[in-house]
């Protein structure tokens, strides 16, 4: 496990404090952290469900109230799961990382958490073809995050000189913090003097900003729409749209993905592919769905109680949404390539990423949903 001090920050989502870490601390570990050990095959694997039952699966999700696992929460809202003959249960976490930990624990049966923690499995030391992940489906076509600047306590404009400088992301070695690395290392800053602390994905990172206990906050929508329109930040990154992420990455940068553990589909194909079914039909619906539509569909709570907000973001993020659940062609490549930007220590040669994705499931769900 990750080694670091404990900077918890208390307030709406006091349960969802996560660790405050340095890059030297972070960056050597944050490839094996989502890997370190292996899973085996828990015995929710080997259950099977009786005839004519649903069958029962976990799902860990890495912050289900933020528009990144939107189709997600359609699919399980909706009844899309449960028209599949799935009765699933969505485990959520306050980032992705800790998804993967929860999946690694044996406390879900997939993961819903970005493309890249595969790939970081995928390249780690020791890592094996019967205990790999592999990308069922993807929800996102760009990471749908945003970097944004307190405007009360950013005390300059230049990142290389500001010094003891605090970022909130959902949890540590979270794709919040990925961003935030990628983008203060652009920008000139020694990562080694950034400290990022982990806010949980509610109202607490909104608190963590306003109160000064971060000077910047790399998260997903509603919450950065929330805070724009407030005036509350001053973006530095935003990856909320095809063009912001293609001039950050060069290319399609995959977000949230269906991860299957390598036993799990071998095990229960019939539920591999009812998941990526129920998945494949939240996008189709979405692809229509008006302002109206999503706010009946999605829990009140993930309005975190600004209903305008959330529908703006939503009109925002709306082009970044996967058509149809395919791996874009050059994603897996430029996902690659933005882990090896900042962390060369990674094996990147040892990783075929053929093995990290596959659309087969994806391609039978279209067929289904004439998509």
């Amino acid at each position: 496990m990750l080694q670091c001090s404990i900077e918890p920050f208390f307030s709406f989502d006091t349960f969802m404090s996560t660790p405050s870490v340095t890059r030297r601390q972070w960056g050597a570990q944050a490839a094996l952290a989502t890997a370190a050990a292996c899973w085996g095959v828990p015995g929710a694997l080997r259950a099977q469900p009786l005839a004519g039952d649903p069958a029962r699966v976990r799902i860990a999700v890495g912050g289900c109230r933020t528009l990144y696992y939107l189709p997600l929460v359609i699919a399980d809202a909706m009844g899309f799961f449960k028209s599949e003959g799935l009765a699933v249960s969505l485990v959520d976490q306050a980032g992705g990382a800790l998804a993967l930990q929860a999946l690694r624990a044996g406390d879900a049966d997939v993961c819903c958490a970005a493309y890249e923690h595969g790939l970081r499995w995928a390249a780690a030391p020791g890592s094996t073809a019967p205990q790999a992940l592999r990308s069922l489906a993807v929800l996102g076509r760009a990471p749908q995050l945003a970097l944004g600047a307190s405007t009360r306590t950013w005390p300059v404009r230049s990142v290389a000189r500001f010094k003891g400088m605090r970022v909130g992301v959902s949890s540590a070695g979270s794709s919040t913090e990925f961003l935030a690395s990628l983008w203060l290392a652009q920008a000139g800053a020694s990562l080694d003097e950034v400290r990022f602390v982990g806010v949980g994905s509610g109202l607490g990172a909104v608190a963590a900003l306003r109160q000064g206990a971060v000077h910047a906050l790399c998260h997903a929508d509603p919450l950065m729409t929330m805070l724009e329109q407030r005036g509350d930040i001053r973006l530095l990154a935003d990856t909320r749209s095809l063009k912001g992420s293609a001039e950050l990455f060069a290319g399609t940068m995959p977000a949230a993905c269906l991860l299957v553990p390598a036993a799990f589909a071998e095990q229960r194909p019939a539920q591999a592919q009812a998941l990526v079914n129920g998945l494949v039909h939240a996008l189709k619906w979405l692809q229509t769905a008006s302002p109206a539509d999503l706010a009946r569909a999605v829990p009140a709570d993930h309005m975190m109680g600004d209903r305008s907000a959330y529908l703006a973001a939503f009109q925002r993020n709306r082009e970044t949404l996967s058509p149809d659940g395919l791996m874009p062609a050059d994603g897996p490549a430029t996902a690659l390539r933005a882990l090896a930007r900042l962390w060369p220590e990674l094996d990147a040669g040892r990783v075929g990423l053929a093995s990290t994705f596959t659309d087969a499931y994806v391609r039978k769900a279209k067929l289904k949903f004439n998509l």
